[in-house]
């Protein structure tokens, strides 16, 4: 069983928001209560959280599946839905966050950093938030807006001072037992070391620092060979590279300078950013009688290149304390000469005032639309709901969709598509025309959806699209798009037509015996 993992993919789903709600107050006495549905609840986020306790992505690799919870419906009364939880994920310090094509989505490192990897869904509002003095009683809702889904790529790169690194059985975990209190696996083949293992080192009175053993690298580690190039990511963030250089080895045609050009070409060929990392030597097993007189040999030829060499044995620790020691004072240098990391600042990008709602293209037979804001309120929309169908016309008309296709040349009955839902267009540029022809306006908008699984349909009627692919009749008895004139068309009778339906009533039983005593 795997328990170091380092890359994983994770698919996440934020939560969707919560239903409005269409309700009507009722109360005794008061037959005209008024709209007194809820707004629904917004859906949970998915939010990536650095945590000091965790190490490893391996939640991951066996729960790649995340999904926050959704939002409640709104209720009557004018109750509202309650928000969905927001999922926190831990993640190890030094995870960065790619898009599936590679795109770094965020880098995120230091305690308390995170990330909303996938917003949550606005939760659709009830018909009392709907309600205004032309729509005094809608008979609508919205619907919930989808939570955001996401597939997203986990890397981590250990966040490390000091970075190991040489061929397969160089003594590198054992250099990292003796330097800290970590107990790698240690045995006398090569690639002992799988994954990466990472230690605390103390030297004296100077401050502590980490070490990361990398499992061993070979020629042509940077384009595959081996295990290198599955974890020289762990050393991208390292302040100090040590190659520890084995002194007894019996391979023939290698010797510790040739090995430190064969890493410093593998290195230099994964990233070029590691060209200016500070560099340290370690001839390491110089116990080996052979191992000490091949280090004494080699060490003013490294010693020219600039580099700070140190001859060491991890099985007897000669050398070790002064290879430490080193160690931390070049860690605590580079720390000092760090700039200081400024806290995070809010940056705010307002939208530019001349910057559209939305863009029209012509794409085949017809025209799509795009924009935050249609493809919104598209998602929002109970196609099953003439009113809400008319309520969806009048505001992408007062958004000038109508006049910008129109503008486009579009003719009446052409297919546009907003999101996943396509209509037949009929042109009605609304508040200029009067009532009644607004009223006329709502059968022949059309704004006819046609789903992408249904069929179209002409006229008046509508497909329910998105969610149940049923045709829907648009009424000719509703008023103007979204408007409501049930309140204009009453049929509650006078003072005069009730007393004279008495009077037919009475006639029509006989009428009353006022011979009949009391």
């Amino acid at each position: 069983m795997p328990t170091f993992i380092d890359r994983v993919i994770l698919h996440v789903i934020a939560g969707d928001g919560g239903n409005g709600c269409a309700s009507v107050h009722r109360e005794k006495f008061k037959p005209l209560g008024g709209p007194d549905g809820g707004n629904g609840g917004r859906g949970g986020d998915v939010i990536l959280r650095v945590d000091p306790s965790v190490t490893t992505l391996l939640d991951f690799h066996f729960h790649p599946h995340q999904r926050a919870s959704s939002g409640r419906p709104g209720q009557g009364s004018n109750r509202h839905g309650a928000d969905g939880v927001d999922l926190v994920l831990s993640v190890p310090d030094g995870t960065v966050v790619l898009r599936p094509d590679g795109e770094q989505i965020a880098d995120l490192v230091g305690l308390g950093s995170d990330l909303v990897l996938a917003g949550g869904g606005r939760g659709g509002r009830g018909n009392a938030a709907l309600a205004s003095a032309r729509r005094k009683a809608p008979g609508f809702a919205e619907l919930g807006e989808p939570g955001a889904q996401l597939d997203a790529v986990l890397e981590l790169k250990t966040v490390a001072d000091v970075a190991l690194v040489g061929f397969p059985s160089a003594g590198k975990s054992s250099l990292v037992s003796v330097l800290s209190a970590a107990k790698p696996k240690i045995a006398d083949y090569p690639f002992t070391t799988l994954v990466p293992n990472l230690g605390v080192a103390l030297a004296g009175d100077l401050p502590p620092y980490t070490v990361a053993d990398v499992p061993g690298l070979i020629p042509g580690a940077s384009s595959g060979r081996g295990l290198g190039l599955e974890f020289l990511r762990h050393i991208e963030r390292c302040s100090l590279i040590v190659h520890v250089l084995d002194c007894a080895t019996l391979e023939p045609g290698r010797d510790p300078v040739s090995d430190l050009d064969v890493i410093e070409a593998e290195l230099a060929a994964y990233s070029a950013d590691l060209s200016d990392r500070p560099r340290v030597v370690v001839l390491n097993k110089i116990d080996v009688p052979d191992g000490r007189d091949l280090a004494e040999l080699v060490m003013p030829e490294i010693a020219a290149r600039g580099l700070g060499v140190f001859a060491v044995s991890s099985a007897t620790r000669e050398g070790v304390r002064a290879l430490s020691l080193a160690l931390a004072e070049q860690v605590g240098e580079h720390r000092a000469a760090r700039p200081t990391q400024a806290s995070p600042r809010v940056v705010l990008r307002p939208r530019a005032v001349d910057e559209a709602d939305f863009t029209v293209r012509a794409h085949e037979d017809g025209f799509v639309v795009t924009g935050v804001k249609p493809l919104r309120w598209v998602r929002q929309t109970d196609f099953g709901n003439d009113e809400a169908i008319g309520f969806l016309a009048d505001r992408l008309a007062r958004l000038g969709l109508e006049a910008e296709l129109a503008r486009m040349g579009a003719e009446p009955g052409v297919a546009v598509t907003i999101g996943d839902v396509t209509f037949d267009w009929e042109p009605h540029l609304s508040g200029r025309g009067g009532r009644g022809a607004r009223r006329n306006a709502l059968a022949a908008d059309a704004l006819a959806a046609e789903s992408v699984a249904g069929g179209s349909v002409a006229g008046g009627s509508v497909a329910g699209g998105l969610r149940d692919g049923e045709a829907v009749s648009v009424g000719s008895t509703l008023g103007p798009r979204g408007s409501d004139d049930r309140l204009t068309a009453t049929t509650r009778l006078t003072r005069a037509q009730r007393f004279a339906r008495r009077a037919a009533d009475r006639d029509a039983g006989g009428g009353w015996d006022d011979d009949v005593d009391s």
